[in-house]
């Protein structure tokens, strides 16, 4: 490890390892972008998203206030349906494209998480636009090569996360003889100290409901098989049958030994205000959880720090926020006007300040950021990038529900390790 916890993280998130999609130069031929200037017949555009609470919806106020300035005569619409990671979202967005009756524009996580829709002829290319809007030039070439899928590119993200992040509480690790700045080489080390916690009757890692439960899940796999066995999961080298992943799934069930008994009925917010307020001492969340610290007037190093999750070291467990055009949009000017604002530097530099996460692209001034993004922007592209499982990146939403699916009967007592990974691996082999 390279420095001390709160300093040393780099935190970003999200590029798309998608596994299978290809790693060739985006295409100029894919879809109709019209002239890309975002006026037109449109006069208002539904932006369909997550971002309904904290940090998520203040990066979107912070966006709108962009949109506003860019666009003053197209109505921004808000779209947002509540429910962490977008499970909510993605169901009724689901019914309403199978309905003929799409947004403008919807949130998703780029990746492997668009091949459904786009199997599905459901999204437009937004290649065009890419040209348009100088998007090559501004998002690093390895980004746009990751997002670009059979000579096309389906999404313009409009900020980078990390996943693999542990956010803790130096009081209560010290209140309870636990050095804050001990430095976790495994998973193993990490536990020792939660042993401790939960001797003292403290609740030693905070989680909330089932889409948490699966991010800790990703980031227990990652540390326990390390980059490639976690990245053979999703490209079919890893047996999820075998005794290494047997490993993982015996440490994913002690890590959930020691959290919360109140987590299903919770979402991260809350499950991060634990760690706030000193209720816990650890939560494992994505980077977007330093906004919910500093918005507290909460200053990293001193009120909390932050460190990859034991055992992932060198390894960023990415995943993009990005913006798609749905064929058939009812106001297809408004949404271009929309991914214009998403993927500028007026825009990313707004949304990613509130947000927590950083830039796409690389014209961003770092010294508009705090701390802990700095860190990021400056560390990005130093360590292994690895896809995320909770947040669509790795794999399909088909098999993602799956695993979610199985991990809620998991975390509930309903099914044992055996059980799991085989409905793990059923889950893969789909």
């Amino acid at each position: 490890m390279r420095g001390k916890h709160g300093t040393r993280m780099a935190v970003a998130g999200a590029v798309i390892a998608g596994l299978t999609l290809s790693a060739c130069g985006g295409s100029d031929d894919g879809g109709d972008s019209g002239s890309g200037d975002g006026e037109g017949s449109g006069s208002s555009v539904e932006v369909f998203t997550w971002w309904a609470a904290g940090s998520e919806k203040a990066g979107l106020d912070a966006l709108v206030g962009v949109f506003n300035e860019q666009h003053p005569d197209i109505e921004f619409v808000n779209g947002a349906v509540a429910g962490g990671a977008g499970s909510a979202a993605k169901d009724l967005l689901q019914s309403r494209l199978q309905a003929g009756d799409p947004p403008d524009t919807f949130q998703a996580h780029a990746g492997l998480e668009l091949l459904d829709y786009i199997n599905a002829g459901q999204l437009q290319s937004v290649s065009a636009l890419y040209n348009d809007f100088e998007l090559r030039d501004a998002f690093p070439p390895d980004l746009v090569d990751l997002l670009t899928h059979e000579g096309n590119i389906y999404s313009i993200p409009a900020n980078i996360h990390r996943a693999n992040v542990v956010w803790a509480n130096p009081t209560v690790l010290e209140e309870n003889g636990i050095d804050p700045e001990r430095e976790y080489a495994s998973l193993d080390e990490w536990f020792e100290d939660l042993d401790t916690l939960q001797e003292a009757g403290v609740t030693p890692l905070s989680v909330a409901t089932a889409w948490t439960q699966v991010h800790l899940l990703e980031t227990i796999l990652l540390a326990d098989l390390g980059a490639d066995a976690y990245t053979g999961l999703w490209n079919g080298s890893t047996d999820w049958e075998s005794a290494e992943v047997t490993g993982a799934l015996e440490s994913f069930e002690q890590a959930i030994g020691y959290t919360n008994n109140d987590r299903d009925g919770l979402d991260w917010p809350e499950a991060t205000q634990m760690v706030i307020d000193g209720n816990a001492a650890f939560n494992v969340m994505g980077d977007w959880a330093v906004a919910a610290f500093e918005e507290q007037g909460k200053a990293l190093g001193g009120d909390f720090t932050a460190f990859p999750v034991p055992g992932t070291d060198g390894v960023f467990d990415f995943l993009a926020d990005s913006f798609t055009l749905p064929v058939d949009a009812p106001n297809e000017d408004g949404a271009k006007a929309w991914l214009q604002t998403a993927g500028s530097l007026e825009g990313q530099t707004a949304f990613n300040k509130a947000k927590g996460s950083i830039p796409a692209r690389t014209d961003a001034d770092p010294s508009e950021f705090s701390e802990y993004q700095q860190t990021a922007i400056e560390s990005f592209g130093q360590d292994t990038i690895v896809s995320s499982l909770a947040h669509g990146s790795a794999t399909p939403v088909s098999v993602l529900n799956a695993i979610s699916d199985a991990t809620s009967k998991f975390t509930s007592g309903a099914s044992d390790v055996a059980t799991f990974q085989s409905e793990l691996a059923a889950a893969n082999a789909g």
